[in-house]
């Protein structure tokens, strides 16, 4: 079949549509004025996204899944950088499970982590600790900066390096000044692919949160239990419009396109 011919067009399209259709939908019952969810609305009002900003607590999860993620994403691009250099450019014994092991979270289900995270903090102690989340979560995300920071480095042109090393440059100086700046928009994609992750996570939270470290999708979560109105909606569409914002800003700075020739190469 022609690839560009009318058919695959038109799968093309419906592919499209279905993949958006709720999330359209589900921005236009945020601006419903009804006490349900409800569409097609009569007219539109920002009703629910004043309730919304009324409720402390969605604003106090809000700010906390904000912080976890900026700070879970910049730790796993801690843990990232040097290993991904070591297993690219090194050759030393357990370097194929040491790769393993850091993209491993990628295989196992979220429910299934979130069960073993549970128990294990409450084994240390650390049940519903801020801290634990955080190391929680980077352990979650760190596979997503790996592949991007591995899939930088692979087209890495190491001559540059070894011309500085030759004039007497130091490890840590080639480092701060030609490899770092080389891979930076593949670290730089990986914070906000980390990032979109970490602030989206809910499965694996909802096990490892306690009442004060409550993140923004376990808060919808917990609402959605108890009461299903337009509020969830517009919380939803806010989450939306982050997204969309970190992912024009990761196309923008380091390219969709081969971003996604990173994560299947």
């Amino acid at each position: 079949m022609n690839k560009n011919g009318p058919l695959a067009l038109i799968f093309n399209a419906l592919v499209v549509t279905f993949t958006l259709a709720p999330l359209v939908v589900v921005c236009l019952v945020a601006f419903t004025p009804a006490e349900t969810l409800t569409l097609p609305t009569t007219s539109f009002s920002l009703r629910w996204f004043h309730t919304l900003f009324e409720h402390d607590e969605f604003l106090h999860s809000f700010w906390i899944s904000l912080g976890l993620a900026a700070c879970s994403a910049t730790l796993s691009c801690l843990l990232a950088v040097p290993a991904g250099i070591a297993i690219t450019r090194y050759a030393f014994p357990g370097r194929n499970a040491i790769n393993a092991l850091l993209l491993s979270p990628l295989l196992i289900p979220h429910l299934v982590l979130g069960v073993a995270l549970m128990r294990m903090f409450s084994l240390v102690g650390g049940a519903g600790s801020l801290g634990w989340l955080l190391l929680a979560h980077a352990m979650v995300i760190t596979p997503y900066v790996m592949r991007q920071v591995v899939s930088a480095l692979a087209g890495f042109d190491a001559s540059a390096e070894q011309a500085a090393i030759s004039l007497g440059a130091s490890r840590a100086t080639v480092f701060r000044r030609i490899t770092l700046p080389m891979i930076l928009p593949g670290v730089t994609g990986g914070w906000m692919l980390a990032f979109i992750n970490s602030f989206d996570e809910v499965t694996m939270s909802v096990f490892v949160t306690s009442p004060s470290t409550v993140t923004l999708p376990v808060r919808m979560y917990m609402y959605a239990t108890e009461s299903v109105d337009p509020m969830m909606a517009a919380v939803s569409a806010l989450m939306i419009a982050l997204t969309a914002v970190a992912m024009l800003m990761i196309d923008r700075v380091y390219g969709l396109d081969r971003m996604l020739v990173g994560r299947t190469g």
